[in-house]
């Protein structure tokens, strides 16, 4: 992205770097976190393995704001989305917020709408009540 170019999210002008990044949602960093969190604590008979308070603030942080909880679900989360012509960056904020309306999901991620995608209101309507099964029957 050039220097002039202002950054701004709701057209999806974030930056190369970020638009090539691989971005994770809260619960699959949760499910890392918690994964190493047990492998941590296995190891915690050593007095110089200590948790630190950073990454039990991010695990705590990352499992209160997760909207799905178990592997599974996290797992089909990620494969809905990914059915879509969606940036990292865009299946990351919908996969966070969860928005229930296709107006909430535009209105958090406007760029959805703004680029010259296959993703009219009918599909973001389907992605959005396929998610919100994911979490009724989780």
């Amino acid at each position: 992205m050039s220097g002039e170019e202002e950054e701004n999210a709701a057209e999806l002008k974030i930056g190369d770097e970020f638009l090539k990044a691989k971005c994770l949602m809260n619960c699959e960093v949760a499910l890392i976190l918690e994964h190493k969190y047990e492998q941590l604590q296995q190891m915690s008979e050593d007095p110089t393995n200590q948790i630190s308070q950073v990454f039990e603030k991010s695990l705590q942080y990352v499992k209160r704001f997760s909207r799905y909880k178990n592997p599974d679900a996290v797992r089909q989360a990620r494969e809905i989305l990914s059915r879509y012509p969606l940036a990292e960056f865009e299946l990351c904020v919908l996969g966070n917020l969860c928005p229930e309306t296709v107006e909430e999901g535009i209105a958090m991620v406007p760029s959805i709408k703004n680029r010259g995608r296959a993703l009219d209101e009918e599909a973001i309507e389907k992605m959005l009540t396929d998610l919100s099964l994911i979490k009724k029957f989780e």
